[in-house]
């Protein structure tokens, strides 16, 4: 028993001087006491060990860095996410402000290059023809953002045909308000119609002015029903029917105007020029309009300006004598002319080739209607005819008219 008891101090001693050493060792690797359960087991076990039993080495956990490190590998990773997050929310902001700062200079015309154009917009045009021209023609930059604002503005609703000058200056809604009908910036051509031009020639030249097309002018003198007591007796379905009433004259067209309104426009002229006291006149000496008309528009086509009234009186002669002068035909050249294609000139082998009722050689009395577009000096004529017995005239080589009241003198004339 007392070496039992020796033999347990002496251990006991042993024990102690092994933990005092371990501490020291401790303190000196770290610089601070933890708790030594854990490690004074360790270091004991490793003493128990038998001398042949490998040592135990600590799991690749134990050997990794200390918690506190690891919190800093997380803090740095986060501020790092942040930021990367808080430069792309700069970056696309900043994207954003250049394409609305972009988009805004256009919407409201600022710091835009200047430039002007010429915007056609046809009667059956769709929206975005007129959105492509002002794109094609630089007046606008984004055809989307503009169809977005007509769209929410009713912008779509107010746009008229017509042809419109417009340019950079102008914002979206002046440039909506600009395409309207009632614009100021809507293109117009004054174009003047002489006396005597048929209606083809009338319409030939809208077109050129670019007022409208011949097809659209022709189209709607056929077709629309104009409301004047003068056209009531005239069938619609050819254009020609509006022959003679067409008046002569400057007008201003806006440039891609509704042809309706452009036809109504001469007509309306016609219906002032043509006094209730003319009209008085007519119905008085048993005529209608349209016969006096007719008589004004071969007037217009034959006389050179100072004998209009004398041309007058040889028609009504014709037309009134059927048994003397040329028996009742007019016998004018002009009417044959009306049917041929342009271009070609009246001989004397027209007088009997030409099939056509405005062939006044082959057919006696008035050719169907008007044989062109009179000016109100003309319309005066044929109310007002000269009292002669003159039934010919023929252009001297002075380039006036001499007149004749028997055949044998105009003959002897023609022969001199």
């Amino acid at each position: 028993m007392e070496r039992d008891r020796r033999n347990f101090e002496y251990e006991s001693e042993y024990h102690r001087e092994s933990r005092r050493r371990y501490d020291e060792r401790y303190d000196d690797r770290y610089g601070e006491r933890r708790s030594r359960s854990r490690y004074d087991d360790e270091y004991f076990d490793r003493d128990r060990r038998r001398a042949e039993e490998p040592e135990r080495r600590r799991p690749a956990q134990s050997q990794s860095q200390p918690p506190k490190k690891k919190k800093k590998k997380k803090k740095r990773s986060t501020l790092g996410s942040s930021m990367t997050y808080i430069l792309m929310v700069f970056g696309i902001s900043a994207i954003l402000a250049v394409v609305g700062w972009t988009i805004a200079n256009d919407l409201l015309a600022l710091n835009k290059e200047e430039a002007t154009a010429s915007i056609y917009v046809a009667e059956d045009a769709d929206f975005g023809d007129v959105v492509d021209q002002l794109k094609d023609k630089d007046i606008i930059n984004y055809k989307l953002i503009f169809s977005i604002f007509a769209t929410l503005s009713g912008g779509q609703d107010v746009i008229s045909p017509g042809t419109y000058n417009l340019n950079t200056d102008m914002d979206y809604r002046a440039i909506i308000n600009n395409l309207s009908s009632r614009s100021a910036s809507r293109a117009s051509a004054m174009v003047t119609i002489p006396e005597g031009y048929t209606m083809d020639q009338i319409f030939a030249l809208l077109e050129e002015k670019g007022v409208s097309s011949v097809e659209k002018l022709q189209d709607m003198a056929a077709n629309h029903d104009y409301a004047f007591s003068f056209l009531q007796d005239i069938p619609l379905g050819d254009y020609h029917r509006l022959e003679g009433y067409l008046f002569p004259d400057t007008y201003e067209f806006y440039m891609g105007e509704d042809p309706k309104y452009i036809i109504n426009k001469m007509l309306v002229n016609f219906d002032a020029k043509v006094t209730d006291a003319m009209r008085q006149q007519i119905w008085d000496k048993g005529y209608s309009i349209q016969a006096v008309l007719t008589v004004a528009s071969m007037i217009e086509k034959e006389s050179d300006g100072s004998d209009r009234a004398q041309i007058s009186s040889v028609i009504y002669n014709r037309l009134n004598n059927p048994n003397g002068g040329t028996q009742g035909y007019l016998q004018i050249d002009a009417t044959i002319q009306y049917v041929l294609p342009e271009g070609e000139i009246v001989t004397s082998d027209h007088y009997s080739t030409v099939q056509s009722d405005y062939n006044t050689y082959l057919n006696k009395g008035l050719p169907p209607g008007p044989i062109s577009n009179p000016g109100l000096e003309s319309i005066v004529a044929a109310i007002n005819p000269e009292n002669t017995n003159y039934f010919y005239y023929a252009l001297g080589d002075d380039d006036v008219h001499h007149f004749f009241a028997t055949y044998a003198e105009h003959q002897a004339f023609l022969n001199s």
